[in-house]
């Protein structure tokens, strides 16, 4: 492992590698959410009802869902630069179809398929722990989360203006493609950049994979059917996405084809189980030895925190320039600008979460910062036209630190589990973020925004009486070399 101690202001050896990478995520961020802050723009230009406007954002987090698992596996298998680098390629296609689209039909499909960039999170979660030791990774992974995360604010701020210019420089009321465009080109040049200067380990390190990558491994027969059962949220949170395409509100799907999508998720279910029994057969007639094992129940609590936390955000991020405009009759340049006030606290907030798991235990920081977070959103719930601007910016940044901070906090325990499964456990977990993400905005398509904030306040009671489950990781994490000898990794 480099010796170099982490330093934001050095771009030299891990510290360029963690640069580099927050960049790649900020960017995969500002092109998923870039049109959050367009959205009334968009929805005057194609004549839209505000349901439609709602289903796009539920839209545009769907597919991250099985796409963070898939990606995990493509991570531990490839190596973070060359999948990194695709996801940034790749990604921009659907981005440039958006900018252009001519029909609801259009945008919906597209915005579908952006859902794929957001899965580039997971490679860098496994790139950073790559480059750091265990004392320095919850802050290292906090900055490039927090940074990455950044990307939503940016284009909360900035895109709006851009659209605002675009259509006074050359007509029309079509700036908001412009605008969304711009984000995909920026990708597309990141893309190459990002390539060309990446390694996916420092010199003379061993990058681990795991022994099979067609399914996640666990060390027990409880474990399996655990995990089994921790995927059974993400399919259900597909089919909810399924309903609500196919509900007579929104038609983009018909009976027909809901019936035909229900299927293919039950046969899709099927398949994942028979295959994770394949890879894992052998643990039900031979114990893994200790040395080798992992308790997947720590992977399972940090899926229901992300649930409360990343899922939350991602809502939150969605609908709050909406939040702001109608309820104090806003703007939508100052509503975007303001909602960013809510993304703008990962610069700070998730680092710290890092650093605090890191100097107090990741267990104790875990519990006080998903504490804060129930607290922050029944706060957030009881906001109304009657409260200051003011409070309400204010209320909407402190329960976002603890949003934030808890996110980094997650992920500052998720590279201690077990080295060769990281992008595979940053997957699963982060596809609970996307989970959380689709319930939330399937909620707040029905109810108020009071009991919206209400809702994620509930899910965070449950998030923190999980944490009673969790146990702090300690010790080391054996993994074998290439050549068959063990390795060490210090994780406390």
């Amino acid at each position: 492992m480099n010796e170099q101690r982490l330093n934001i202001f050095s771009f030299s050896g891990k510290n360029r590698i963690l640069h580099l990478s927050w960049v790649a995520f900020f960017i995969t961020f500002f092109v998923w959410f870039n049109h959050a802050p367009l959205l009334t723009s968009i929805g005057e230009s194609l004549n839209l009802s505000a349901s439609q406007l709602k289903t796009l954002l539920i839209l545009n987090v769907a597919l991250t869902i099985p796409a963070r698992i898939i990606i995990g596996m493509l991570t531990d298998k490839w190596g973070p630069r060359i999948v990194y680098s695709c996801i940034l390629l790749f990604g921009s296609v659907p981005c440039f179809i958006f900018a252009s689209a001519t029909s609801y039909e259009m945008l919906a499909l597209s915005r579908f398929l952006l859902g794929f960039v957001g899965a580039g999170f997971v490679v860098g979660i496994r790139l950073v722990s790559d480059w750091f030791p265990a004392n320095e990774l919850g802050a290292a992974e906090g900055i490039y989360g927090g940074w990455g995360n950044f990307g939503s604010a940016a284009a909360a701020m900035l895109l709006p203006i851009i659209a605002v210019w675009a259509t006074s420089a050359w007509g029309g009321a079509e700036g908001w493609r412009y605008a969304c465009a711009l984000s995909g080109v920026i990708s597309l040049l990141y893309s190459v950049v990002f390539y060309l200067s990446v390694r996916d380990t420092p010199k003379g390190a061993t990058y681990f994979k795991p022994k099979k990558s067609s399914a996640m491994t666990v060390t027990s027969k409880q474990d399996f059917f655990l995990m089994l059962i921790m995927k059974l949220p993400m399919y259900a949170a597909l089919s909810l996405l399924i309903w609500k395409l196919s509900s007579t509100e929104i038609n983009l799907l018909s009976d027909a084809a809901a019936y035909i999508s229900y299927a293919g998720l039950a046969l899709l279910l099927i398949y994942e189980i028979i295959t994770a029994y394949h890879v894992n057969k052998g643990i039900f007639t031979e114990p893994v030895a200790d040395i080798h094992r992992y308790d997947f129940k720590q992977v399972a609590v940090l899926n229901i925190l992300y649930f409360a936390t990343f899922g939350s955000e991602l809502a939150v991020v969605s609908m709050l320039p909406l939040f702001f405009q109608e309820t104090f009759n806003l703007s939508v340049v100052l509503s975007g600008l303001l909602a960013s006030s809510y993304a703008f606290m990962n610069l700070v907030s998730r680092p710290l979460g890092g650093l605090l798991s890191d100097r107090f235990g990741r267990k104790s920081t875990l519990q006080v910062l998903t504490a804060g977070l129930a607290i922050g959103y029944a706060l957030m719930a009881s906001v109304n036209e009657s409260y200051s601007l003011a409070l309400a910016v204010i209320l909407a940044m402190s329960c976002s630190f603890f949003v934030q901070a808890g996110e980094g906090a997650v992920f500052a325990v998720v590279p201690l589990i077990k080295r060769s499964l990281t992008g595979q456990i940053a997957g699963m977990t982060g596809a609970y973020g996307n989970v959380g993400a689709v319930v939330y905005l399937t909620v707040f398509a029905m109810v108020s925004y009071q009991v919206f904030f209400m809702v994620i306040a509930i899910t965070a009671v449950v998030g923190f009486l999980t944490l009673f489950l969790f146990k702090e990781p300690t010790g080391t994490i054996v993994e074998v070399m290439p050549d068959g000898s063990l390795a060490e990794i210090k994780v406390a």
